[in-house]
């Protein structure tokens, strides 16, 4: 087997082609780390977030997988450990959204998402265990989203997948914790991606919030950066905006 190219720390980080997943992959390598760009279709989109990388001071690559499909995130997993040997950070930010009412919702439209956000995210955990336990442990953020805790008008889909995630992390670090694997949930708030077109709030839209605005994305990116290097932190949920959970 080849030598790793790298042995910076190495963030691999899902659904990196656009909105939360590029600013987030720029953060690492403004911070110097080698960057796992994941995309699954929009090629030239990851390709524009490697080059921001870059850019940044960063190093990285392009890594193609279904989150979907198991075999193909354990295929992605492989490639992207093979190519590092320092400290390993996974960021779980690939998702879909949807806007029906319950009552229209197709089973198509339904399944479609809890694969990719809920099922999706289980198989990157599964897959990247074992690379953490062989490296004496590691850090894995899940993005989800205040509507787990809450609930959304036409978001039954996607509410119901974000709120998965808030057993499937709290379960990880309690099962993985003993082999020093630390898994955080981080809420990012409203931002403006292809996920909330549409439906983004605007103007005086911010009554829930404290600070009667959304987030900064900055400071979102600055939050998954930092918390990669916490060491004793596992199991929390992070949440980026002022509104109450």
């Amino acid at each position: 087997m080849p030598p790793p190219i790298t042995s910076r720390p190495a963030a691999l980080v899902t659904g990196a082609s656009g909105g939360i997943g590029r600013g987030i992959s720029e953060g690492f390598g403004k911070a110097g780390w080698y960057v796992g760009v994941h995309y699954y279709r929009d090629k030239p989109a990851a390709e524009e977030t490697l080059r921001q990388v870059l850019n940044a001071g960063g190093a990285g690559d392009l890594y193609a997988a279904d989150v979907r499909e198991g075999e193909s995130v354990r295929r992605m997993i492989d490639v992207f450990t093979r190519c590092t040997s320092g400290p390993l950070t996974f960021v779980c930010n690939a998702g879909l959204g949807q806007s029906d009412l319950l009552v229209r919702h197709s089973e198509e439209i339904w399944d479609n998402v809890i694969a990719t956000n809920l099922t999706g995210t289980f198989h990157c955990l599964r897959a990247i265990a074992p690379h953490l336990i062989d490296r004496g442990g590691g850090s894995i953020i899940v993005i989800g989203s205040h509507t787990g805790f809450h609930g959304a008008r036409g978001q039954s889909a996607y509410a119901t997948s974000k709120a998965g995630l808030i057993g499937l992390v709290r379960t990880a670090a309690l099962e993985w914790g003993p082999q020093n694997i630390r898994i955080n949930l981080v809420l990012p708030g409203w931002q403006k991606t292809n996920l909330t077109e549409g439906i983004f709030p605007e103007g005086t839209g911010w009554p829930d919030h404290a600070l009667r605005r959304s987030p900064n994305i900055q400071e979102v990116v600055e939050t998954v950066v930092h918390l990669a290097q916490l060491h004793d932190v596992s199991g929390q949920v992070w949440n980026c905006d002022s509104r109450h959970l």
